[in-house]
């Protein structure tokens, strides 16, 4: 779907590893360009005409952002460097003036790093406490599960919305109306769950969410933090520098900006912005009702051939979303993708990111296709063609 517009896919390449970024359309990369070749000023810094296009082209994409996601207002969103800045924003900048001794932090073991590290670092320094919300059979998050899980002491919840290795989508919005009757935070890692399902934040009411520009056919270096507004005038700044003050004559009389400005200090990556507002008008062409679809048939038509093969172990065989994790019976998973490689197929192999998933699944790594709408069926045939003969991958493969 769509294939055309994707300058690297006239290459021989299959690129199976949209979990770890996404490929980027020929109108991102020339939008980008537009701006470094034509009106390359600073945004919010200048007093003359191709400044003032800046201005105008980066707030456009907040505005852009609002509606894609279903905020209220412009104001709740802030751009960073990517999920994980965003996440680390949240958790140094508001829960750590929030949380205090014995408060518990719920999370999962196959959250992503980002959604787990900032929360160990901040438990560390507040003594507040970690707790896993239990897994399913099929490692999923269950509303019976969050319940069992939920105490007194229990301050926040951070979950992915979709797993980056495991690929099951969450019930976020039953968890934020169970947690909110109970004055719990939630925080929602939004990176492999924004390309590819319809989100609204007004309709399941979480209070954070971060997520990436370049698995969204976006650039790279570009994230948005999302926080309610009243949430967002009490997240304080990490990084402190021109364009977030009003004013700074001594240690005790600094001014800052309102909310967004105040949080987005320094030069921002303003063609990254600019390339993000293209990737979103470019997926509303499409609609993500019709992505979302497309990808649910294509995991499907995966799932059906590689049960097929006996050698091959699939970690998530349930998971509704683009991704598929598996093993090969006694090969190593980065020989593997290596072996694919040599016939031009890219997949990612490792721990993904998500090292404690191991104490749930029992494998350290794996291999792992995330697909994407402009993927085919003819290219998962390719793949499970050289996955099917084992002794053919253990000669091949060095």
């Amino acid at each position: 779907m769509h294939r055309e517009d994707f300058p690297m896919l006239k290459s021989d390449i299959i690129y199976l590893d949209n979990g770890a970024t996404s490929l980027k359309p020929q109108c991102v990369i020339a939008k980008q360009v537009d701006y470094y070749e034509n009106y390359s000023a600073n945004a919010h810094r200048g007093d003359y005409d191709i400044s003032y296009k800046v201005d105008l082209e980066y707030e456009n994409v907040r505005d852009l952002v609002k509606e894609f996601i279903g905020a209220k207002r412009k104001e709740e969103i802030v751009f960073t460097s990517g999920t994980t800045d965003s996440l680390n924003l949240i958790v140094n900048g508001f829960f750590s003036n929030l949380l205090e001794a014995g408060d518990e932090i719920l999370i999962t073991k196959t959250e992503h790093a980002s959604n787990v590290m900032p929360w160990f670092r901040i438990a560390g320094e507040t003594g507040a406490v970690i707790k896993y919300i239990p897994l399913d059979d099929n490692y999923f998050v269950t509303m019976e599960n969050v319940k069992k899980a939920i105490t007194p002491k229990t301050k926040v919840i951070s979950l992915a919305e979709i797993t980056n290795v495991i690929g099951d989508i969450r019930p976020i919005k039953e968890i934020t109306t169970y947690a909110h009757e109970r004055d719990i935070f939630v925080v929602v890692d939004g990176a492999q769950s924004i390309p590819h399902l319809k989100t609204n934040v007004s309709d399941t009411d979480i209070d954070f969410l971060a997520f990436s520009a370049h698995k969204m056919l976006g650039p790279t270096g570009v994230g948005v933090l999302y926080a309610k507004y009243e949430l967002m005038q009490n997240i304080e700044p990490v990084n402190l520098g021109g364009g977030m003050n009003e004013s700074f004559d001594s240690p005790d009389k600094m001014v800052l900006k309102e909310i967004p400005a105040r949080l987005e200090a320094g030069t921002p990556n303003i063609a990254g912005v600019i390339g993000l507002g293209e990737a979103i008008r470019y997926i509303n062409k499409i609609g993500m009702d019709e992505i979302s679809k497309y990808e649910k048939n294509l995991r499907s038509y995966l799932i059906e051939k590689l049960v097929k093969i006996p050698h091959i172990d699939i970690l998530n065989l349930e998971a509704d979303s683009g991704i598929v994790a598996f093993n090969v019976d006694g090969i190593f998973s980065e020989d593997v993708a290596y072996y694919l490689n040599k016939y031009g197929i890219c997949v990612r192999a490792g721990n993904h990111c998500a090292k404690l998933t191991k104490d749930v699944v029992g494998v350290t790594n794996s291999v792992r296709v995330s697909l994407y709408f402009y993927n085919t069926e003819t290219e998962i045939d390719n793949l499970v063609e050289l996955l099917k003969d084992k002794d053919k991958i253990l000669k091949e493969m060095f």
